[in-house]
């Protein structure tokens, strides 16, 4: 008679790709992708050698799927923030940098910019999923959040697409300085005061100022706002 097959044995099967994609994501922060070999990442999923065969069909694919699996649920996060939101402008764009930071910057998915920089050049498949399905939608968030303080007259007429890649970058730039063997950029401070000092300048500069004739209209800021570029949708 055929031996039934437990749930715990179940269980841990359907969750071997996961594991296999913990693991690699480890060696890569530790080792580097290039020297990474996926007899290694086996090892370190305590899986047997041709395991990871069993789900990818070579590294660069394990590489892809971290980035589909691991990273792209966190933006999906984000973006849940914005459903039915009617709150200030201000503390929508401070919860979006929180999560994010938490999602990503005190985890080890803050060393895939830097994996990235070091070795993506040599991988463009690699590089273009990255840009794809984590800089683009990343990039989305922040636009949203501005359009939505525009709109409700809390922000000043910008450019949003310019305006999200200029706040992209502290927060990346932090996610670097997360897994550098040095500070990067001279980055000495603790990343929650830096980034609320962060946040504190970027406010100052978007925020409108006080009127004499009272407060400003959504529809007085769409009519004087120039034209900016396509948002993707969020």
């Amino acid at each position: 008679m055929q031996c039934p097959i437990s749930k715990r044995w179940s269980r841990r099967k359907e969750a071997r790709p996961q594991e296999i994609l913990e693991a690699a994501l480890t060696l890569f922060v530790d080792k580097g992708f290039t020297a990474t070999r996926i007899e290694d990442i086996a090892r370190e999923a305590g899986v047997t050698r041709g395991t990871p065969y069993l789900y990818f069909a070579n590294k660069e694919e394990i590489f892809k799927a971290v980035i589909r699996d691991l990273l792209l649920p966190q933006i999906t996060e984000a973006a849940v923030l914005f459903e039915g939101y009617t709150g200030s402008a201000a503390d929508l764009l401070r919860e979006l940098v929180r999560i994010w930071w938490q999602n990503m910057g005190e985890t080890q998915l803050s060393a895939l910019p830097k994996l990235m920089i070091a070795e993506g050049g040599q991988f463009p498949d690699v590089i273009e999923v990255y840009q794809r399905e984590f800089i683009e939608p990343g990039l989305g968030l922040f636009k949203h959040a501005l359009e939505y303080g525009i709109a409700r007259g809390e922000f000043r007429p910008v450019d949003v697409a310019v305006a999200a890649e200029v706040m992209a970058a502290p927060v990346v730039m932090a996610m670097l300085n997360q897994c550098a063997n040095t500070p990067c950029n001279g980055i000495t401070v603790d990343p929650q005061t830096y980034l609320a000092t962060f946040l504190d300048l970027t406010l100052g500069g978007l925020m409108m100022p006080p009127r004499a004739d009272g407060p400003v209209s959504a529809e007085s800021v769409s009519s004087s706002s120039s034209p900016s570029r396509e948002t993707p949708h969020v």
